[in-house]
């Protein structure tokens, strides 16, 4: 997720490389000799093409966002709900120390609870943040599959390997 427009500038500057790089494939003659090596250099190159783009994409709509008007943001897993945080605070056109005086929390701590997407974030620190961005759930659904339960205890690393994307 692009957070800044430092890291805007630096995806729109990767996206420029890879597609030219993309476009190169596309013309090497050595690779036209072997299809599928070309196909699997081209399918890894637009895989990350893909995925630039749509982090722009985001960030421009973020960005452009008119911050009076309401905007649903949607989860695919409870683990992306730092990310809905930082997304909310972006659209809601917040400087993290607006967020941070709103949250009665210190500018330094929302920093780098988005460095961090929130892991080192308390409970309640989450809520303030919920809180100031007047955040509200509609229609929330959670699926609790008891029949797939696990009955063992989950390790830090493999709660956290899970939270990466």
């Amino acid at each position: 997720m692009i957070k800044t427009e430092k890291q805007y500038h630096s995806t729109q500057v990767w996206l420029h490389k890879f597609e030219h790089t993309l476009s190169q494939i596309e013309n090497d003659e050595n690779l036209k000799s072997d299809p599928l090596r070309q196909k699997l250099y081209r399918d890894s190159y637009q895989s990350q093409v893909d995925d630039l783009r749509e982090q722009i994409t985001e960030y421009e709509t973020l960005m452009t966002h008119a911050p009076k008007t309401p905007l649903s943001l949607k989860l695919q897993d409870i683990n992306e709900l730092p990310l809905l945080l930082i997304k909310a605070r972006m659209a809601a056109k917040l400087s993290q120390k607006e967020l941070a005086d709103l949250a009665g929390l210190d500018e330094r701590k929302i920093q780098e609870y988005e460095e961090k997407d929130y892991e080192t974030a308390s409970f309640i620190d989450v809520m303030a943040v919920f809180d100031a961005l007047d955040i509200k759930v509609q229609k929330g659904e959670f699926l609790l599959p008891l029949d797939k339960l696990r009955r063992t205890p989950i390790t830090k690393e493999e709660l956290l390997g899970k939270t990466k994307h």
